[in-house]
């Protein structure tokens, strides 16, 4: 088992739960990173392969995420070892005893995430009723099936592009990762005049310099193929995706799939983070030295959140919609004022905006220093 105390700093976390239920085949994750602000909110997220530093990271990046949108919560995240392409009944039995495992863990908000989504949060409230992102019929509001996260990805390009020398109308854009973030944010980038040249989803990649037919490629997602099965455009390895020329690049897939070794091959003049730390810092260091700016995961993808954050609350989907734009322009105009003002790097601007709200937040509560209050596992 890893060294859980190596991820402890005075923000957190409050709490690193391992769940395991041998007769469900259940191994999963949770940890609530810090809580001033209010109860964690973050996604349920299955892959085979996760693991506690990813799910610490994760959830400290939604500590960040909440704080930067100022919403009242804090960060947490929930790891499910599993294949999310599993037969449905085990999907669900998974699931559901997870729920029931974490029912007590009051301080972290489920939510959907890669791998679960809109129907596996209705499972959860059936378990323990504490959860967001759930379906229309449930009341919820579907951030999946609006595009909560491409939405505002759409309006943090545009924002940033006024600190760029080129229009998004003909601008070449390329998505890494072509789910429900990647999907929308094509959608919405494309209907402003972005020209979608490659996308990349979990089986390969697709490319043409003249323009993908995007109704073609959503046609073939809804009905669960890859893009790969089109009839246009090149062929190309899923990681390849990288290598295509383009204006605007957004990864909206894993971690780190842009680090040390790969930056180098990215041929982009503006990258918006649709997925959590998909880039390493080095990557983002190495891309600020070329000249190409870099929106950092938690300001750009936090349009997610703040729409179950309002469904939490009982808002409805337009007033949902309307406070991601209006979240997402004021804080990407203000992360990109300071960085010209300070001549730092995106990433250290959005850190100094986001921990400065969450130790004011700390500030009020008993203990100041989460990692050492009674309760830390």
């Amino acid at each position: 088992m890893e060294n859980v105390f190596q991820f402890a700093d005075d923000l957190g976390p409050l709490k690193i739960i391992h769940v395991h239920e041998p007769s469900a085949n259940l191994r999963a994750i949770l940890v609530v990173d810090n809580i001033a602000r209010g109860p964690s909110i973050g996604g349920v997220r299955m892959a085979p392969d996760v693991s506690t530093e990813e799910c610490f990271r994760l959830a400290r990046a939604m500590t960040l995420k909440n704080a930067a949108a100022d919403l009242p919560h804090g960060g947490g995240k929930a790891v499910l070892y599993g294949d999310p392409k599993m037969p449905r009944a085990d999907k669900e039995r998974l699931i559901r005893t997870l729920a029931q495992a974490l029912r007590n863990e009051d301080t972290y908000i489920f939510a959907p995430d890669m791998g679960t989504d809109e129907e596996c949060m209705a499972w959860v409230r059936d378990e323990i009723g504490r959860v967001v992102g759930l379906p229309r019929e449930l009341g919820g509001i579907p951030l999946d099936e609006i595009g909560a996260t491409g939405w505002g990805l759409s309006h943090v390009v545009d924002v940033a592009l006024k600190y760029c020398d080129f229009e998004l109308n003909g601008a070449r854009l390329v998505i890494q990762g072509f789910g429900a973030v990647g999907k929308h944010a094509a959608r919405f980038l494309t209907a402003k005049g972005a020209v979608l040249v490659a996308v990349a989803d979990s089986e390969g990649a697709i490319q043409d310099p003249a323009g993908l037919n995007l109704a073609t490629l959503l046609a073939l997602k809804q009905r669960g193929q890859s893009v790969t099965a089109s009839a246009e455009g090149e062929k190309l390895d899923r990681d390849a995706v990288i290598d295509v020329p383009c204006d605007i690049w957004i990864p909206a897939a894993r971690p780190d799939v842009v680090n040390a070794d790969t930056v180098e091959r990215l041929d982009t003049r503006l990258v918006v983070q649709g997925a959590n730390i998909p880039f390493t810092v080095q990557a983002e260091k190495y891309l600020a030295d070329k000249g190409v700016l870099c929106i950092p995961d938690f300001i750009a993808n936090a349009g997610g959140v703040i729409c179950a954050a309002m469904e939490y609350r009982g808002a409805s989907e337009s007033a949902a919609l309307a406070s991601i734009e209006e979240k997402l322009r004021r804080n990407t105009e203000e992360l990109l004022a300071t960085v010209r003002r300070r001549g730092i790097l995106p990433r250290e601007a959005a850190m100094d905006m986001a921990i400065e709200r969450v130790r004011k937040s700390m500030a009020f509560r008993r203990f100041a220093s989460f990692s050492s209050a009674p309760g830390f596992i």
